[in-house]
Formats: structure tokens, sequence, C-alpha cells
């Protein structure tokens, strides 16, 4: 099985090669800085010839943002605009004017309604100051020494690397991966560098192929297993607060930039700003690990994985739990699970967005009204079962998995209605106490499958 993997590494670099590094990402800010300009201008003109009532075949030839064309316009253009170009690698501007074309086809999506999803807004000019430091590398001497402590990369040479290489160098020299890009980025007061691969795996299989599991996620405990498990929270920003607000001080005691007046920052707010970087991004390198392996225990061992499609970006609305949802990464835990169970050989199942888990008794499918936030413990007036709120979502999450794989035939029982709320109204459907879960239309995957399916009510 052929997959695309990233293998990312942290850097050690001289001040030489921290400055050849830094060439390159402003070599790639100028050529995006400057094919955009020109677009813009284009485009600007163009909408004002339109207002003086100018015929469409008679506008300003419109300009091509395709990355050929633009990578065509500053190879013609880049004498006079960037004398220095020779001293950094071609794949700089091309780093630019790649990002360029995405963000203009993205934008152009989204306005003419291809793109699914939020609006994407016109790109904008890069600064140098707040600009994220980042070059992409795509042909030339691409490799991993074989002393497993060094990489190379076209123009910047052998860089040290943070840490052994050999989890990729075991797999090239097997001829198992290909390396396909490396990216070199600084986050966090470091620079990594992260290889895109091309990687063949082998097949796999979870220690339990039969076994299913349902995970509801939450805040009180990251996750909630249909087994009975509870998953702590481990709440890593809100125990790194006290600190993060100690350094937020400090810094806003230095004498920062002032874009009106032209101010510079000083040394010390730059460090003091280094140090609060620092500090947030430790937070965020402990949050992934600790998603990490959550999610690879769960994929290696089970062979169907259920969760939620929760509104992650609808739930950060609410102003008392946003930092805490923020926190806990839903959106991270899902993404993770959705290849990790690929490339173990099990399936993950996505429960539809408006599935009540948590008001549908998981004793006997008895469906209630309304339930409280704060009712943390499940009442089933029918059939009198008490559980806790998070674990009996997790287990009629884990349910829905014998309802996708008997409901080929045709479909289920009723579960409720189809959606929330609808412009013309709610529309209700029949609730049916104690029938059988909801159940996905379609084939059903071999056992050991690798597909993901999404869960929806039949009706």
């Amino acid at each position: 099985m052929k997959t695309i993997q990233a293998y990312r590494f942290a850097l050690d670099l001289t001040p030489g090669q921290e400055r050849a590094v830094l060439g390159h990402a402003g070599a790639a800010r100028v050529a995006h800085n400057w094919a955009l300009a020109r677009v813009k201008a284009v485009m600007d003109q163009r909408a004002a010839e339109r207002s003086y009532g100018v015929a469409d075949d008679r506008l300003t030839p419109a300009v091509s943002w395709s990355l050929p064309a633009l990578r065509k316009a500053w190879n013609a253009a880049k004498r006079d605009v960037a004398p220095w170009w020779p001293e950094v690698s071609k794949e700089a501007f091309n780093t630019g004017l790649d990002a360029l074309a995405r963000g203009l086809k993205n934008w152009a999506d989204s306005r003419n309604g291809v793109r699914t999803g939020r609006p994407v807004g016109f790109p904008g000019f890069k600064s140098r100051h707040r600009t994220t430091p980042s070059v992409r590398f795509t042909t030339g001497a691409i490799r991993v020494e074989p002393d497993r402590k060094h990489v190379v990369l076209p123009r910047l040479g052998r860089l040290k690397v943070h840490e052994s290489t050999r989890k990729l160098a075991r797999r090239v020299e097997a001829g198992t991966a290909r390396i396909m890009s490396a990216t070199v980025r600084r986050h966090g007061g470091r620079w990594h560098v992260a290889f895109t691969v091309e990687v063949d795996r082998a097949v796999r299989r979870p220690t339990r192929p039969d076994s299913v599991v349902g995970v509801d996620v939450g805040i009180t405990h990251l996750a909630v297993l249909s087994t009975g498990e509870l998953v702590p929270n481990p709440r890593h920003l809100a125990d790194a607060r006290s600190r993060l607000r100690t350094l937020g001080r400090t810094l806003s005691r230095r004498q920062g930039p002032d874009r009106r007046t032209g101010r510079r920052p000083s040394n010390r707010w730059r460090r003091a700003s280094a140090r609060l970087g620092r500090a947030h991004a430790r937070v965020a390198r402990l949050r992934r690990d600790g998603l990490h392996k959550l999610t690879t225990r769960l994929t290696r061992e089970h062979g169907t994985v259920v969760a939620e499609d929760l509104h992650v970006a609808g739930m950060l609305a609410n102003r008392g739990l946003a930092r805490h949802i923020a926190d806990a990464g839903f959106a991270e835990l899902r993404r993770q699970l959705a290849y990790k169970t690929t490339w173990n050989g099990g399936r993950l199942l996505v429960a539809d967005r408006w599935y009540p888990s948590s008001k549908t008794c998981s004793g006997c499918g008895t469906a209630k009204t309304k339930l409280a936030l704060s009712e943390r413990e499940y009442h089933c007036a029918a059939c009198g079962l008490v559980i806790d709120r998070d674990h009996n979502a997790a287990r009629n999450l884990a349910a829905l998995a014998a309802g996708y794989d008997t409901a080929g035939s045709g479909p289920v029982a009723a579960r409720g209605a189809d959606q929330k709320t609808r412009v013309r109204g709610q529309v209700a459907e029949k609730r049916e106490p104690g029938t059988a879960p909801a159940a996905q239309t379609g084939t059903v995957p071999p056992q050991g499958g690798t597909t993901n399916h999404v869960l929806t009510r039949a009706h």
C-alpha cells in the first residue's frame, strides 16, 4: 500500500546556515509579493476600465495566475527585480509562486462556489516580520546521510539534525520510501525540516480485527471509550497559562514595534517574544504527542473505530468553553484516526452530526427530547438504566457499526430528525424506542478493509 507520509526533524543550524535559510525564505517572499502585485494591478485596471464603460473585448488582457504562467513571468523579470537571484536556489522562488498560485485558485473557487467550506479571502502581501520563514525543495540533491545525523538540501548543503533520522533512513535504504520534497520551516524558535515521502507500507491488521470501539470526545475526559475506559484530558494549555501570562506581561512592558510611527522593536522585546513563542510551541508539541499516542493505540488494537462528526467551529462560538475545546484538539483527533485506520488495516465510521448519541439510551434505544449539558448521568425512564453520560454516548456510537454491517439490504428504523433545523422549519421523523441504530447506505467492505465511512440516517 503506497501512501504519502511526512517525516519531520529538528535542525541544529550554524549561524551561517541560518542566514542562508533566511535568505531562501526571503527570496520566496519577494517572488510571492512581486507576482501578487502584478496580478492585482491588472485586476484593478480591468475593474477601473469596466467602471468607465469599456467593452469586455477591449479591456486590458487578463493575466494567468497558474504556476507555469507565474514562473515564466518571473524568469523574464527576475534580473531586474532581484539581481541577486543566482545566490539562492530556484526552488526558493518557486515556493513563493506556488503559494500564490494555490491562494488565488482557492479564492477563485470559493468565490465561484466550487470550493466548499468557509469563504477564502484574496491573498495578501507577505511581511518580512510577520511571515513564518519557509522554503520548499522539490528538485536537486535531497537526501538523508548514512550517518543518520545529517541531511543534504540544494544550495544549503549538509545540515545537522537534532535527532536521529533512522526511521526514514531505514525505509530509504530498504527501497520502500522515496523522498519527494523537503520543506524547511521555523516554528517555535526552532528550525525543522519535513520530508514528504512516498512510502510503500506493509499491509497490517489490528490486534483485534473484530473489535468495535466507540469514541466520545469531551472536555472532562479527552475520550470516553465504549469499553468503559476513560482517557484523561491533559489540559496542557491550562497548565501553562500561569507561565504564558507571566511571559505575556513581560512582553507588554518591552518596547515593541509600531507600524504607525515606523518604530522598530527593541532587542529585549525580541527576546521576550521568542520566549513566549517557545512556550506556546511547547504546549502544541505536548498536545500533538498525546493525540498521536492515543490514536495509534486505538487504531492498532481495534478493527473498527466509530467517532462523531463534530462541528468544532460552531462549538468554539461558546465563549465559556472555547479555550478548553481548542486545547483538547477534537479536529486533530478525528484527522489522525482517519489516516491511521487506513494504515493499520481498520476502518473509521463517522456518525452523522445530528445523531443523538447522548440523548439515546444504550440499553433500550429510547431517545430523550432534551438533555441538559449539566446532566452528567443518563437516567432512562423506560428501562431504568443509570449510566455515565459520555459512556452511554460511546456505547451508542459502537452500536452503529452493527447497524452498518446489517443494513446492506435495506434501510433501518428511524432514529430521529434528519437535520436539527431547516430554513422552513424542523423536519421530524418517527422516533421509535428500541429500534436498531442508523446505518450507512452502500456496500459493506470486506473484513480488514481500509475505507472510512460516514454513517447517516436512512429515511
